[in-house]
């Protein structure tokens, strides 16, 4: 009987990915000319997908049902509706370093804002008990456990320390992002080799407000493959306020977080509360806690 059900398990695999249902994730076919939008999640990526897209297509009206056909998610639209997306591509991505990307846009966050943001995404799509502490989730953040992209370390770690000044790079700081939207968007305009004028990129970076995506998420969460399936009292555009960690986490939350990742975050110039030793741009993570 357990043959028979695996037997069958395996035939709906082989039938999803022969009609391009799958979800490619790491296995995704790149082609030359893709762009990669890339962070470790809720490093503000969806916020830089509408920032770039509403770039890119200036006479769109960009939202949350069609973001998937402008900048497709590998985590979330199927093998197959990727395929159709006109070249060159530019793509959005949560992968740890990947030799194929050779035109990458990385977004890196204060890991302390993003585990106070992932702990609420895991709560809005049940990943988590409802009840559980955030001090029993910040090991496990910092662990790695939730997902299969490393912890914040190795994901940030694997890009910065591989590609850091190289061409085809851009790194972008979410903070600075949020500080300067219009002049972080003329970065982004420059690697596209696009010349956009002062009031085109203040009109993307309009369309692409915490604001407007909150009313936007309000009226097609159901329309998104994303939020379609997850809790509507928990929204998926937060307060997108940088620093807001110190609110939320504890002294010992932000110690842990601090004592495994300092020095990269140093080396990134987010402010830590404690000494940190320098991060080595191409040594490879020690063995202590940085896993």
């Amino acid at each position: 009987m357990i043959w028979k059900f695996l037997e069958k398990d395996r035939l709906r695999a082989v039938l999803v990915y022969l009609f391009g249902k799958d979800i490619p994730g790491r296995n995704l076919y790149v082609e030359p000319d893709d762009t990669f939008i890339v962070s470790y999640p809720r490093s503000g990526n969806t916020w830089t997908r509408f920032l770039i897209a509403n770039l890119l297509h200036p006479n769109r009206s960009v939202s949350f049902a069609n973001i998937e056909t402008f900048i497709p998610d590998i985590h979330a639209v199927p093998r197959r509706l990727l395929r159709t997306v006109p070249r060159p591509r530019v793509i959005k991505s949560h992968e740890y370093f990947d030799l194929r990307y050779k035109r990458v846009i990385y977004i890196v966050r204060d890991p302390r804002d993003i585990a106070v943001s992932y702990f609420h995404f895991h709560r809005k799509f049940h990943r988590i008990p409802q009840d559980y502490s955030i001090e029993n989730y910040i090991p496990r953040f910092i662990a790695g456990e939730f997902d299969p992209y490393g912890s914040w370390w190795q994901n940030v770690g694997s890009w910065v320390a591989t590609r850091q000044n190289t061409d085809g790079f851009l790194l972008l700081r979410y903070e600075d992002m949020k500080q300067d939207p219009v002049g972080g968007l003329g970065k982004v305009a420059e690697f596209f080799g696009i010349h956009a004028t002062p009031e085109q990129l203040a009109k993307a970076a309009e369309l692409s407000s915490a604001d407007h995506m909150r009313k936007l998420e309000n009226a097609q969460s159901d329309l998104w493959v994303v939020t379609k399936s997850g809790r509507k009292d928990i929204p998926f555009v937060r307060a997108a306020k940088p620093g807001g960690w110190k609110e939320t986490l504890s002294p010992a939350a932000v110690a842990a977080i601090e004592s495994a990742w300092g020095s990269l975050m140093k080396y990134l110039n987010y402010e830590i509360t404690a000494p940190a030793e320098p991060f080595e741009l191409y040594a490879h993570a020690d063995s202590k806690s940085h896993s």
